[in-house]
């Protein structure tokens, strides 16, 4: 095959440059800009849908600093010359990403913001040498970049970064923040654990977001990107014309991950059309809005490898990107009703439930509720049908490759609570025909596992199963 496969890639100008395959979804910049007038606009998808890369491919686009023509030349955007001459590296853009901003403690959280803070500063630090520059402003400037800056000009920081900008350039500015959410998501986590620091996290995060968007002179517009939509009044209280767009909304759809057309046409360039029905298994299946999709990271992952090999296998690259502690809080709770609904899904059926797209972290564990609608929006499970809308939402694994990490995630459980000295206790009765022991033994294991709901004869033939691949049979 002649073409590059840039795998992992999420700098939009590095990817061009070294010319590797890519999906062109530069289109979304015309939508976003041209046909809506949000001045906020939050998209929430699940990891590994193309979230960063999409908004390096903006902060390229917009960023005044820049000269991105050639990165940006035979794309689909270009369609639209009098767009590119009025947009294209004419706004000063401020870029922040948080997806790497977790830690055990909040003292370890907060010093990782305030060195990517600093990064920030390093990368435009021409911008304290201007003359029209506030004094006050290059004093805190300097104080966040080298580290030293107190919790108010922390919560402060991108406000008076923009402020910067804006008197330098004369432009108000775009502000682009990019997994908004992974902070709180490791806080809550940890919360989960006994170590109480998701309270304080949320200040920090909703002190920096509520000053860079609300009543901000400086913005011109923002983009957000995260997992989940954290309810408004948790963190965007008071921000004006603010649209959130979820795997839930039709609209830009169709901009986070491969259609079944995308698909094709990069098999085709790669010479492996006998590959589509395997794809399709394996990394399709997922509903966002009403637009059918595959996971870009497995589909590039998967085209990598097939460069290398024509008849590789496909094999589950999604689970070592993401955590599934939720599967395994949904598979212990003994309190909600799951383990048919687990079991309906697990062979290939629908269920339906009721589910919002608008959460806070600490009440995530709260309702069954709130935990399908987790699953649904971190990718776990996809709508079954792009034509519904309203609340009550059908659910179902969306490919191969998921329904393997619901198969392993069950087989960990089972590892992990039932002490190994039992089991082989099991095996040890079972394979000596020891009726009375046998009995007892899974008599006891069950008593330890399940709750009265499970009564189902083929939720025994689980059970059993589980316990045996524990075992390593």
């Amino acid at each position: 095959m002649d073409f590059r496969v840039g795998v992992g890639k999420s700098d939009f100008a590095d990817l061009r440059k070294s010319d590797n395959y890519y999906v062109d979804k530069t289109e979304i910049i015309y939508e976003l800009v041209h046909d809506t007038d949000n001045k906020v606009t939050l998209f929430t998808r699940p990891r590994r849908f193309g979230k960063t890369l999409m908004m390096s491919m903006m902060e390229n686009f917009f960023n005044i600093r820049k000269n991105s023509r050639g990165i940006f030349e035979g794309l689909n955007i270009t369609k639209h010359k009098e767009f590119c001459d009025e947009w294209m590296n004419l706004y000063p853009v401020l870029f922040v990403s948080f997806k790497d901003i977790e830690a055990e403690t909040f003292d370890g959280a907060y010093k990782m913001l305030k060195a990517r803070l600093a990064d920030i500063c390093k990368a435009i630090v021409d911008l304290a040498n201007e003359d029209v520059v506030d004094e006050d402003d290059k004093e805190i400037f300097a104080k966040l970049k080298s580290k030293a800056a107190d919790e108010e000009e922390v919560k402060n920081s991108l406000k008076t970064i923009m402020r910067m900008m804006y008197t330098v350039y004369g432009k108000e500015v775009i502000l682009l923040v990019d997994e908004y959410d992974v902070p709180l998501a490791k806080a809550s986590e940890k919360d989960m654990a006994g170590n109480k620091f998701y309270s304080s996290m949320l200040d920090v995060i909703k002190g920096i977001m509520g000053t860079a968007l609300k009543d901000n002179e400086y913005l011109k517009f923002a983009v957000i990107t995260g997992c989940l939509r954290i309810a408004k009044e948790s963190i965007f209280t008071g921000t004006n014309n603010f649209l959130s767009y979820s795997v839930l909304d039709e609209d830009f759809s169709e901009y986070f991950g491969f259609s079944d057309s995308e698909v094709a046409e990069l098999l085709s360039v790669a010479d492996r059309e006998d590959k589509a029905d395997v794809i399709k298994e394996w990394y399709d299946g997922y509903v966002f809005g009403n637009s059918f999709v595959y996971c870009p990271w497995d589909v590039m992952n998967y085209m990598s490898t097939l460069k290398k090999r024509k008849n590789a296998k496909p094999k589950n690259y999604w689970k070592n990107t993401s955590h599934n502690g939720i599967l395994l809080t949904f598979v212990k709770r003994t309190d909600f009703k799951v383990k048919s609904k687990f079991e309906t899904l697990m062979n290939g059926g629908t269920i339906v439930q009721t589910i919002s797209d608008e959460l806070t972290y600490d009440t995530l564990h709260s309702s069954e509720d709130n935990l399908w609608s987790v699953i649904l929006m971190t990718g776990y499970l996809t709508k079954a049908d792009a034509d519904e809308e309203g609340e009550t939402v059908s659910l179902k694994i969306p490919n191969r490759e998921i329904a393997s990490i619901f198969e392993d995630t069950v087989v960990t459980y089972f590892k992990n609570t039932i002490d190994n000295s039992t089991q082989k206790s099991m095996m040890e009765a079972l394979w000596n025909s020891d009726e009375r022991a046998a009995t007892k033994v899974i008599s006891d294991l069950l008593w330890k596992t399940i709750s009265y709901n499970d009564y189902h004869e083929d939720y025994y033939h689980a059970f059993l199963a589980g316990a045996f691949v524990g075992l390593g049979y």
